[in-house]
């Protein structure tokens, strides 16, 4: 493809976001008719449609999903040669992109901003997501480090544990099982529970403590995909939850919701930093996953556990 540049490579991906000519060519500052020419030049080079036009938007063909695919991968690599020419120079600078598992949120900013105090030329962006999305980010290259539970393994990841992740059962402090101890699965049966959404990672947690109760396992009474909320709806009255310790450090200091004292919790999973396997992180990232994997646990919240 002898005429394929950057600038074509960045106008399929445009086009492709923005869905008509129009808008790309404003999102681009060209006008549409250079832009469409532009287009046209490229497919006639590339011998194949790169764009579909049936329906009244552009979407990407198969040809077209590559080319932006080359595209993004060719905008990492820019980065990476920016970062590693930073380094060379003696600058301790960059850009790393942080993914942060949602229950992470309750501990990553103060972790991520004490790295920011001790590197102050590396620019940092954050994307908050469930556990599906941040998998999603990590095999796309979207991500350079991710703060999580249980990597993913459907493709090539490094990952390196930094702290301790217990998941617990909470109520209201008036439940009627909150002054129990030594309390079976089984002794749950009857109680409502509010869950997080399906692919989340509280959620497998939960599937995978319930799992093989030889009565009904808890009727779950309500879904809700955030965790501030549930917390809100436990307080309520709505339902007890399984959820990590991590998000109720405030609520459990100040005893507007108490952790159960239930044979087999907590779960005891990990907190890990994971990034992509078949990617060789720049100096920048390089020197953030040494910061989490020396310092992370430091900055995980303070919560006294039932002894299950």
């Amino acid at each position: 493809m002898r005429r394929l540049t950057l600038k074509h490579l960045e106008t399929i991906r445009t086009v492709a976001q923005s869905g008509t000519i129009a808008a790309a060519a404003v999102k681009l500052k060209v006008t549409a008719a250079a832009l469409t020419s532009r287009i046209k030049l490229l497919e006639e080079d590339a011998g194949v449609p790169l764009l579909d036009r049936a329906g009244g938007r552009l979407r990407l063909t198969d040809a077209g999903q590559e080319v932006v695919s080359v595209a993004t991968r060719i905008d990492l690599a820019l980065v990476e040669l920016k970062n590693t020419l930073s380094a060379h120079r003696g600058m301790h600078a960059g850009r790393i992109t942080i993914g942060v598992v949602s229950t992470a949120k309750y501990f990553a900013p103060r972790l991520i901003a004490a790295f920011a105090r001790q590197n102050p030329r590396i620019e940092i962006s954050i994307l908050v997501g469930n556990r599906a999305e941040i998998v999603a980010w990590l095999r796309d290259y979207a991500i350079d480090i991710a703060l999580m539970g249980r990597p993913p393994l459907d493709f090539p990841v490094a990952s390196e544990v930094f702290g301790p992740h217990p998941q617990v059962v909470i109520a209201p402090p008036d439940h009627s099982l909150a002054n129990r101890t030594g309390l079976a699965k089984t002794d749950l049966c009857n109680e409502s529970f509010i869950v997080r959404e399906e692919g989340s990672g509280t959620r497998s947690v939960f599937d995978y403590f319930f799992d093989g109760v030889v009565v009904l396992p808890p009727r779950v009474h309500v879904e809700i995909g955030s965790n501030e909320t549930i917390k809100q709806a436990v307080m309520a009255g709505l339902g007890l939850t399984l959820i990590s310790a991590h998000t109720i450090e405030a609520e459990a200091a100040e005893g507007r919701l108490v952790l159960l004292d239930i044979v087999g919790l907590p779960i005891i999973r990990h907190w890990f930093a994971v990034r992509h396997g078949d990617r060789e992180p720049s100096p920048p990232a390089h020197t953030m996953w040494d910061f989490i994997v020396a310092e992370g646990r430091g900055f995980l919240p303070k919560v006294a556990l039932p002894e299950g």
